[in-house]
């Protein structure tokens, strides 16, 4: 291990060690990515929101053979230059050519400019990381990032005290349906939810900011 990797990076060196909770979140959310395209209109461009989206390992695992790949217009917005330069990597190596990458903060809606609105937004491995008002704030905002019955994937970690049943109620308060939450017996403290946008969404505003990062403890 480099000791001049950001913590950011060595996080990420988990998804690496088989049988860690990573590489069973990131394999429910690639199922989670699957379905969600495989419901969407045939030929009708479905555009993905990915916030904090570290090496891409999601979206790249559920979209390189999907036989409905060409439909999506992707971006990756990722604020770690290494991360976000080995997710281009997957990218061109997979010849996802539609899925761009932007190092930028996606803590702000700045992020988000000409990739809104999304019929998919994926909030993985934010919610360990901010405090319990940045998580309410951000769920009232997203649907300022969705189009109409957009699907949102989101995780979060159930460390004691577990927030996800709070977080799972935040959502239906601001007019997400819940679709699917899991959290595998056999995985850690992974927890994982779908949702479905039914309110009608928030007009999009540049310049909004989303949350604060508040450290680095976060699992998931």
């Amino acid at each position: 291990m480099d000791e001049g990797d950001s913590h950011w990076v060595q996080w990420h060196r988990m998804y690496d060690v088989d049988g860690s909770p990573l590489q069973t979140r990131v394999a429910l959310v690639q199922r989670y990515i699957r379905a969600a395209l495989d419901a969407a209109p045939e030929g009708v461009p479905f555009r993905i929101l990915s916030l904090c989206a570290g090496q891409g390992r999601d979206i790249v695992g559920a979209l390189y053979d999907h036989p409905r790949r060409a439909q999506v217009r992707a971006r990756l917005v990722e604020l770690e230059p290494t991360l976000a330069d080995d997710a281009r990597r997957l990218i061109a190596d997979t010849k996802l050519e539609s899925v761009e990458v932007v190092t930028s903060d996606a803590s702000t809606t700045d992020a988000a400019v000409g990739a809104v609105p999304a019929d998919l937004l994926l909030a993985c491995g934010i919610f360990g990381n901010i405090s319990s008002d940045d998580i309410r704030r951000a769920i009232g905002m997203f649907s300022s990032l969705c189009a109409p019955r957009a699907t949102l994937i989101w995780t979060r970690h159930r460390r004691e005290p577990d927030m996800t049943p709070q977080v799972r109620r935040w959502f239906t308060d601001s007019g997400f349906e819940e679709i699917a939450f899991e959290a595998p017996d056999d995985a850690g403290l992974v927890g994982v939810g779908v949702n479905r946008l039914t309110a009608a969404p928030q007009p999009f505003e540049a310049g909004r900011r989303l949350f604060t990062f508040v450290g680095d403890g976060g699992i998931f």
